[in-house]
């Protein structure tokens, strides 16, 4: 549980729940909070206060200080993690940008903000893109990319992170611009019954 809340301490005891049944363990959510409380874990969205007081600590210097240029492709990812509500709840969206191409080279879609989301879209890229190797990942400090897992994804790779400063946006101010386009030609036409229309919008 203590590993599983490491990778995303946004996540309640519910969500624990789900990920302790995707390895393979049988216990119910009643039981998943009982141990929960006796080992002091919560989440971090109940007990923050300010917007940006919890942001942990970078696990990569800042490599690009605002400056979203590249020479070639595959010298400069940006990657971040947009929401969208839906009838069902919310679905989320982790993209990475090539900055010389201004391509979305991947992504990855689902209904929890988890660090393997972060994952499978930097997966996606490394394989759209023949496995290049030295690119600079870049990202913000949410915890999907200061996670142990995706960390250790952007190693395997041969990938260098990269994070800019909490609370200041314009530190991956060109990755928000695609967020921002998307908003507006796609998820805020209409309402969305469920995950899967979004999805596949």
């Amino acid at each position: 549980l203590r590993r599983l809340h490491a990778e995303d301490p946004e996540g309640g005891y519910r969500v624990l729940a789900d990920d302790l049944a995707d390895l393979g363990y049988q216990l119910s959510e009643r039981r998943v909070w009982r141990l929960c409380r006796v080992a002091g874990i919560r989440s971090t969205i109940t007990t923050r206060k300010r917007r940006y007081k919890k942001a942990g600590p970078p696990v990569h210097d800042d490599l690009v200080q605002r400056d979203f240029t590249a020479e070639g492709p595959n010298q400069l990812w940006l990657t971040d993690i947009t929401e969208h509500w839906t009838g069902e709840g919310k679905l989320y969206l982790c993209a990475i940008k090539d900055v010389h191409s201004n391509r979305i080279v991947g992504y990855a879609i689902d209904s929890r903000m988890k660090a393997r989301l972060a994952v499978k879209a930097l997966e996606m890229a490394v394989a759209h893109r023949g496995n290049p190797t030295d690119v600079i990942v870049h990202s913000d400090r949410g915890s999907q990319f200061r996670s142990r897992r995706f960390v250790k994804a952007l190693k395997r790779h041969g990938l260098r992170g990269s994070m800019g400063r909490v609370g200041a946006c314009g530190d991956n101010a060109a990755m928000e611009s695609f967020f921002s386009l998307l908003q507006k030609n796609v998820l805020d036409r209409h309402p969305w019954g469920t995950r899967h229309e979004l999805r596949l919008a």
